[in-house]
């Protein structure tokens, strides 16, 4: 026998067959603002003209949207008074750096470009649902708000997210819309830790002052001790140099020279372990380099600084959110899968909010690079069941 909020869920998607049919009419749009979207550049930090786009487009759907603190865009729909609202949100920025181009272009069914899926899919489908959801009949106990969020990606450290929960005002639960796909769930939060590694010493002629400490050569034996560092078997883990940098000229010996580290995992005490083997390492590397020096050489530094915390966390299986996920992934005729993620869900789980993350619909693949492309052959039902999902939050009465 199916749970009450299975089968609140199950009537919910029956009661919207005229927004599910204004959503499947809406394809063809969905997919040309993904375009759009995807068209304006936004590298994290630099979100600002794509954030006054979506505020536009809002505004012509009639939403007063505004701009938070953080660059958020923000809009809210129904007249709902249950103190805490629905939240839907998907991130404005992409990983790609200032210059990169950006045009979109079509290859078969495929659509490629910087930012198609992630996140220009979230985008447009957020779009869309506030759209339908503005329009819709169905009496909802909640507030629907939509959040475009800043600094999801990379070093942005989930600025945006963190920023909007972390106000002091819980929301009842959060979905997170983020890149292609219609059958994962996340329910988990990836945890992550960020780090600069940086070395500095006094440098010179690579012959005149041979001897002297070598930045690069402490860099690149910090590398090598944690790319060597067992992983693997601990919870769900891993560990990345990313970067690596320094010198001056191929004839001196370095000033300065730098790597950054990133540490993922599901458990925060293996987190915690992490970033004591990361400044453990990188200490002995900076040991072990100024044991080689000449006498008299100034010893070189080591300074190793987080730059970057994505808190982790979990939204049960049992919890209304995710049981409303896994059967509105059923009805639209996919089979659910939990998964573990870092987006702008880890946020609001850490600020004691229920929330996961969900693709827009369609298949993408190579994110993360130029070649990203999309295919919106089954779009439309990854439309469906996030609106299923947050129509279905929204209708479940006040605690």
């Amino acid at each position: 026998m199916p749970s009450r909020v299975e089968q609140i869920t199950t009537d919910t998607y029956r009661e919207l067959a005229r927004e599910r049919r204004l959503l499947a009419e809406l394809d063809d749009d969905i997919v040309r603002t993904q375009i759009e979207v995807s068209e304006i550049a936004a590298p994290t930090g630099a979100e600002r003209r794509r954030a006054r786009w979506v505020a536009e487009r809002f505004a012509a759907t009639g939403f007063d949207a505004t701009i938070d603190g953080a660059g958020n865009v923000v809009a809210r729909a129904s007249d709902a008074v249950a103190a805490a609202p629905v939240v839907v949100c998907a991130h404005l920025d992409t990983v790609f750096p200032e210059g990169t181009h950006v045009s979109v272009r079509r290859e078969g069914n495929r659509i490629v470009g910087p930012g198609i899926c992630d996140n220009g899919r979230g985008l447009a489908v957020m779009l869309a649902l506030a759209q339908v959801i503005r329009q819709c009949r169905a009496p909802f106990a909640r507030a629907v708000e939509f959040v475009a969020t800043t600094g999801e990606e990379g070093s942005g450290d989930l600025r945006g997210a963190k920023f909007r929960f972390g106000n002091g005002s819980r929301p009842f639960a959060v979905v997170a819309l983020d890149g292609a796909g219609d059958e994962r769930v996340v329910n988990t939060a990836l945890g992550s830790r960020r780090f600069r590694v940086e070395y500095r010493g006094p440098g010179g002629h690579s012959w005149a002052a041979y001897g002297m400490p070598n930045p690069v050569h402490a860099a690149a034996r910090a590398a090598t001790s944690l790319a060597n560092l067992r992983v693997r078997g601990m919870a769900r883990s891993s560990l990345t140099v990313s970067r690596i940098g320094g010198g001056l000229a191929i004839n001196a010996i370095p000033e300065v020279a730098w790597l950054e580290v990133d540490a993922r995992s599901t458990d925060e005490a293996v987190l915690a372990w992490l970033e004591r083997e990361v400044r453990s390492l990188a200490s002995a590397a900076a040991t072990e380099e100024n044991d080689r020096r000449a006498p008299q050489a100034a010893p070189l530094t080591r300074r190793v600084e987080r730059i970057g915390d994505r808190p982790g966390g979990h939204t049960g299986a049992d919890t209304p959110l995710v049981v409303a996920a896994l059967e509105a992934t059923r009805l639209v005729g996919r089979v659910p899968e939990l998964a573990a993620a870092s987006t702008d869900a880890n946020a609001a789980i850490a600020a004691g909010a229920p929330a996961i993350a969900i693709g827009g619909g369609g298949k993408g693949g190579d994110a993360h690079t130029t070649r990203e492309w999309f295919d919106n052959g089954s779009g439309t039902a990854g439309v469906e069941r996030a609106l299923t999902i947050v129509a279905t939050m929204a209708r479940l009465a006040a605690d």
